[in-house]
Parts: C-alpha cells; structure tokens; sequence
C-alpha cells in the first residue's frame, strides 16, 4: 500500500512511526504546513502532488477540523483513491456525503480512530452487528472530561484548577469548548449510534450538556450519597427512532463507570443475544490512536474496503424518550423546577423523573439567565 499522510502533527508523527517500521505499508508523501527536516524528501505543501501521483493508492488524513480535510478527502475519494481518518468532526459533520461518496467510487473510508482513539470500538460494533441487534451504545468517550472529573473526586480542587492543570499536561486545548461543553462527545455518540443502527443523524442535533460548572461543592454533596459524576453519552433505540443525549451523570460507585482514571474511556454496547460488552482503554493519545489509523490501512489493504454500516435510513431522534431524576443547582427557583422538586440536597434539588430532552431544553435556557447553572441525570 502506498500512502499519503496529510498531517504531521502528534498522530500523524505516530502514523509515520509505525509505518517506517513496516514492508507492506510505504509513505510516498506527507502534506504538511511547515518544513519538516526529518521527512524532507516526502514532504510537500502541496495537495495537488499527492492527488496526481497514481502510485499513490490511500490518503489518510490526521489534520483535525472540517475544512480543508473535507475538500481534501472528497477529491481523493473521487480521484479513487481509499481514505482512512481519525477525524471525528468531519465525520460527523459529512457523514453520509462522504460515505455515499465513497461507494460511489468503490474506494474505502475507514474511520476506527474517530471514536475512542485507541480502542477498536468501531470495527466492534461492525463485527457485533453481523449476528446481533444492538438496543444502546455510548459511556465515558472524553479523556479531558474524565480527568476532570476524576481529580475532582480524588481531592477537593475547583474546576478551574484542575482545568488548568489539564491544559499544562497536554489533554486538554487552549481552548477547552469542545471538551467540557460537551461537543467532542456528541460527535463521537453520532458517529457510534449512526453505526450501531443504521441512521443519520445530525449531531448538532443531540441534546447535550456539559461539565463547564460543576463545582467541587456538587462533587462533595454527590459522594456523601455514594455517587460518582462522569460526562456520559448514550444512543438506545426506542419505539420513535433514537433517542441520543449527553450530560452529566452521577452514577453508584459500583458501577463499572465509577472506577475509569484519569484520562481513560470506557465505551459500552448492549446487544439483544450477547448483553452488554464495554472497551477500556486510551482515548486519546499519539500511539494508540495512530495505532487504530493503521489497523484501519491494514484492513483496506487486505481487501476490506466496505464502511461499517449499511446504507443509512432517516431516523426520528426522540430524547424525550427516556426519563430519569436529576440534580439541578440555579441561584433562582422557577415554577417549572418547583413543581418537578423532589428533595433537596445541599446547594441543589432532586427532581421527580423527567424526560431527558425536556430538562435539557430547560437548562440550555436556564443557562442565559444564570451561568452557573448545573444539571446531572440520576441512574
């Protein structure tokens, strides 16, 4: 297999590590944006060398974002060429452009590190699906977010704090939105429960909220009543459609979510036949999601070149379906909170089962007129 890697950055340095180590995969060219003395001789700046070059068979693109990624792997799908990416956002964001295109072509797109990094989770859900029926998907699928939130049970420590600790040890960006707002989760949950059941969803469309304003107070009060809160994002089928959502969730310490450290995932099917089955492993990370980039090309190479799913069908996404009891902390009542009010723990209430989708309209809403307002569903 001859490649053209676009991108030389942590995973894209990983990719071309554990190629050079191999006879079956060669790296013609490597598109960057800067010199790069190490890999002189392939590199280029310039799409259009590796686009017109015919040796070159497969494109694995590593740079992030949408745009150019989009433009770059469109014309190579359309120049017949296979692609494999580790980039969750232009996934989700073209899902069924890019895979139509790609049958279009009879190229592959292969995209195993767009979702859990390291850990197989994608090729799973393909191979689990040839026997079984998948009912629900989803877990821990942030790293950043569950540092977080691990330090902040491991010892009292403001968000801000470990926020910035974060940011110092390299797992969360300069700017953190995409992580603790809730976004980079979505994606993953989209691109997982498009797979898992066939569909198209948009993931802008998923209610989500994020852990932007915990407070060590709320941690405090949730492990005097033995719980533990993570990030948690869930796709289930229901009788409407999906029903897909991403909050905050405190659940029993003696839940297998409960004991994930640090920046660790743990990423869970459940299936008719076979139960539930998780995956734990690195989310993130140089070599384990450069490994997963290169599982992907050695799949192709050995002739796999279909996408994980069938053709997707138009699905009804349907978060009211489900209800569960929340927390909730806002500096002011509202009418709607009091009558739904259960108990009353410090600083927050309980709330009386709700729908998932309702309370979190609410508290989008909610968080215009105050800030600081938090939510965390109750399992």
């Amino acid at each position: 297999m001859n490649i053209a890697l676009l991108g030389f950055g942590v995973v894209g340095g990983g990719v071309y590590e554990l190629c050079r180590k191999r006879t079956d995969l060669s790296l013609r060219r490597v598109l960057v944006r800067s010199d790069k003395p190490e890999i002189a001789s392939i590199a280029t700046r310039s799409f259009d060398d590796i686009l017109s070059d015919p040796s070159i068979d497969t494109v694995v693109e590593v740079m992030g974002g949408i745009h150019p990624a989009k433009e770059y792997v469109c014309a190579a799908l359309n120049a017949g060429k296979h692609v494999v990416t580790a980039n969750k956002a232009l996934i989700a964001a073209c899902y069924d452009e890019l895979i139509a295109l790609a049958r279009k072509n009879g190229v592959a797109l292969r995209c195993t590190a767009a979702v859990g990094g390291g850990i197989p989770w994608l090729i799973n859900l393909e191979r689990v699906k040839r026997l079984d029926s998948l009912s629900q998907v989803g877990g821990i699928m942030n790293g950043t977010t569950n540092f977080i939130m691990d330090a902040m049970h491991a010892a009292p420590v403001s968000f801000a704090d470990i926020l910035k600790k974060a940011q110092e040890l390299g797992y969360a960006e300069a700017d953190p939105s995409a992580d603790i707002d809730g976004d980079d989760i979505r994606r993953k949950l989209a691109i997982s429960a498009n797979i898992a059941f066939d569909t198209a969803l948009s993931e802008t469309e998923i209610p989500t909220f994020g852990i932007r304003t915990v407070t060590d107070g709320d941690i405090a009060s949730f492990q005097r009543r033995g719980f533990v809160c993570k990030l948690i994002a869930t796709a289930l089928r229901c009788e409407d459609g999906v029903c897909a959502f991403v909050e905050p969730t405190l659940v029993s310490r003696q839940e297998p979510e409960a004991a994930v450290p640090a920046n660790y995932n743990l990423i869970t099917y459940t299936a008719d036949a076979i139960g539930r089955q998780s995956f734990f492993g690195q989310g993130a990370g140089r070599f384990p999601t450069a490994a997963n980039v290169v599982q992907d090309c050695l799949d192709v190479l050995g002739g796999k070149t279909a996408f994980y799913s069938v053709p997707s069908a138009a699905a009804k996404l349907c978060a009211d379906a489900v209800a569960h009891p929340y927390y909730v902390r806002t500096a002011v009542m509202d009418p709607w909170l009091t009558s739904i009010t259960a108990d009353h723990w410090e600083g927050g209430v309980i709330t009386s089962a709700v729908p998932v989708g309702q309370m979190l309209r609410w508290a989008k809403e909610r968080l215009a007129a105050d800030p600081t307002c938090f939510i965390a569903g109750i399992r």
